[in-house]
């Protein structure tokens, strides 16, 4: 063999060996310095690392009410490296109250890293939550003789009334979608699950603790490590003053007892929500300690859906009240003026298409059709905008411009309220009736959204809203239920005025046919003399029985409260709507019901509506 092919083989296994080196020493320095999980083994042998939970900011009402506050509870933790074959596991699960085939399958669990996806058996994992002082004495008592198994403390939410479920929201163990969103959270952790305890959950969940103990070989507490000076104190969440008045939402629970529907009432120069009432409800303590999951599961079957909350959820034709909104939108735009008569004879007639109306004088004017509630003169209104070629050149430019108003009074999209899951309702455009009308369309075709009904669908929380706009005269606040979080600003999106495309003038005309409606029209049973209230009816049309609606606001001249009131299969406005809505307006302006009206808030809270199987 050569001596070249010699010198060859030694640079080819030299080669080799300092690329070994080299592969090793880049493992080591992986291992020691870049691994999380072996620095965490490592770490976990000589230290234990125990979170401390911040407490969960209070809320209140706007009153300073106390309704959500916290109580001590604890969670039982269990480190699996330190669990020993001694554990007299019968023993155990006598003091914790479980049986033996629970205790296994929550050991399973733990370890199940498709479930508990940050699993490790040198750190603590969360094996039992939420017992109380009571449950958790028994198990402290023998702690000692349980290797492995740690106390942590934490609180648990306690709800001071029966009432505004929907508005609160709860808190449960976070999913394994939350802790992937966010790392702040670890399995065993809570989260907002809906309300306010959802939408403002990281002011009011605060910023966790830490404190670093030092172990010996055997696993044994050794005290702080470096006397805590790595230790971190828990900070303590934000309090929420919610806008609700706890005592207008009691009554409004009251009374929409055995009904479908749903209340919003507002402060109109604030935006500020004074009670959100959606029916059926539910109690929120229902929602809290162990029995969440059970209590939780059997309201989600209930076919009366007592979790969804109709008042932001819920899309409705807004009947007769949106004939306020059209008035609005041909004043401004001139298609008519306040002297501008319609016939209306018993209806709407135009060749073969008839809307009907119930009997009243004609030809009639604006601010009395607002009073009277007349479906002839809105839908001349439509009629004449939609067909005024000269103005506007095509009725899609026509319809798209209608729309423009709509969506500027806060309606077709969501308006932003502080609560998740807020649905949009509908307002049509041109292009939606192009593509349901292939062969063209007209007014006519489309005549029955000048009256809210149609394919015009609304939220309550959209109506009561309407009512606040036109209280001010043309502008409205983002309707929003939490008034202040401590120690910061509200969000500027509660706090700024939106201008709709309607002029002063054609709401102040408004006002008058809204006033005109109390004093002597279809709103007259709220007409006394203490309270100058402005108010519309709405009997939306409903394939079994129509739905009962009220839109309206109080005083007249610097309004303090702006109110819908939709109750479904409830009748005529009249019938369930508006006495409902003054006795919400009495309570709220006064502080109090009078005897009177004390004994018809009972009646209503007794009386049920028979609504059957088709209509859940």
């Amino acid at each position: 063999m050569s001596e070249q092919n010699l010198d060859n083989r030694r640079y080819v296994i030299a080669g080799v060996a300092i690329a070994i080196v080299v592969i090793y020493i880049i493992r080591l320095f992986t291992l020691q310095l870049l691994s999380e999980d072996y620095k965490k083994n490592a770490d976990s042998n000589a230290f234990l690392k125990k979170i401390e939970f911040p407490a969960r900011g209070n809320i209140t009402d706007r009153n300073g009410k106390l309704m959500v506050y916290n109580q001590p509870s604890y969670d039982i933790m269990v480190v699996m490296n330190e669990q020993k074959d001694r554990l007299d596991t019968m023993e155990f699960c006598q003091a914790v109250g479980i049986t033996k085939e629970e205790f296994v399958r929550r050991m399973d669990n733990i370890k199940d890293r498709s479930k508990n996806p940050g699993y490790s058996k040198f750190t603590q994992q969360l094996f039992m939550s939420q017992l109380s002082d009571k449950d958790f004495s028994v198990f402290q008592e023998k702690m000692v003789r349980f290797p492995g198994f740690y106390k942590q403390r934490r609180t648990i939410r306690q709800y001071q009334y029966p009432n505004a479920a929907h508005v609160l929201g709860d808190v449960g163990e976070v999913s394994t979608a939350d802790i992937e969103e966010d790392d702040y959270y670890q399995p065993g952790d809570y989260i907002g699950k809906l309300g306010v305890e959802k939408s403002y959950e990281k002011q009011l969940r605060g910023e966790k603790g830490i404190q670093i103990l030092l172990r010996d070989a055997h696993g044994r507490i050794q005290g702080r490590y470096k006397d805590g000076a790595y230790d971190r104190k828990p900070v303590a969440g934000k309090d929420l003053t919610l806008s609700i008045d706890i005592d207008l939402q009691a009554l409004g629970e009251r009374l929409l007892e055995g009904k479908i529907g749903a209340m919003v009432a507002i402060e109109p120069s604030t935006g500020e929500i004074l009670a959100m009432v959606s029916s059926p409800s539910y109690d929120p303590r229902l929602m809290v300690g162990k029995q969440r999951g059970k209590n939780h599961l059997e309201l989600s079957r209930d076919p009366w859906k007592p979790l969804l909350n109709r008042s932001i959820m819920g899309q409705y034709p807004p009947g007769s009240t949106f004939k306020t909104s059209q008035a609005l939108t041909f004043l401004t735009e001139g298609i008519i003026n306040t002297q501008t008569a319609f016939p209306c004879n018993r209806g709407f007639n135009f060749k073969r298409l008839h809307v009907g109306c119930h009997g009243h004088g004609s030809p009639i004017s604006l601010i009395p059709a607002i009073g009277t509630s007349c479906n002839g003169y809105f839908c001349w209104g439509l009629y004449y905008m939609i067909g005024n070629a000269k103005k506007y050149g095509t009725v899609q430019h026509a319809m798209n411009t209608w729309r423009d108003y709509m969506v500027s009074m806060g309606f077709g999209y969501k308006l932003g309220v502080d609560l998740p899951g807020e649905k949009r309702g509908l307002i049509p455009n041109a292009e939606f009736y192009d593509k349901a009308y292939t062969n063209g369309w007209n007014g006519l075709t489309i005549i029955s959204i000048s009256i809210g009904q149609g394919e015009v669908n609304l939220t309550p929380l959209q109506i009561a809203n309407l009512g606040a706009t036109i209280a001010n005269r043309g502008y409205y606040y983002v309707p929003h239920v939490v008034k202040k979080v401590s120690g910061e600003p509200l969000d500027t999106l509660y706090t700024r005025k939106h201008r709709t495309m309607a002029s002063r003038e054609a709401y102040e005309y408004v006002v008058q046919g809204m006033r005109q409606a109390v004093l002597g029209g279809t709103c007259k049973h709220l007409n006394r003399g203490d309270i100058a209230i402005c108010g519309k009816t709405g009997t939306a049309q409903n394939r079994g029985q129509d739905h009962s609606v009220f839109m309206g606001f109080a005083p007249m001249d610097n309004p303090r409260i702006a109110i819908a009131v939709y109750v479904e299969n409830g009748g005529f406005g009249a019938q369930n709507a508006v006495p409902m809505a003054g006795l919400m307006i009495e309570q709220y302006l006064n502080g109090k019901l009078s005897a009177g009206a004390e004994q018809r808030a009972s009646a209503f809270q007794h009386k049920r509506i028979n609504y059957g199987k088709a209509n859940r």
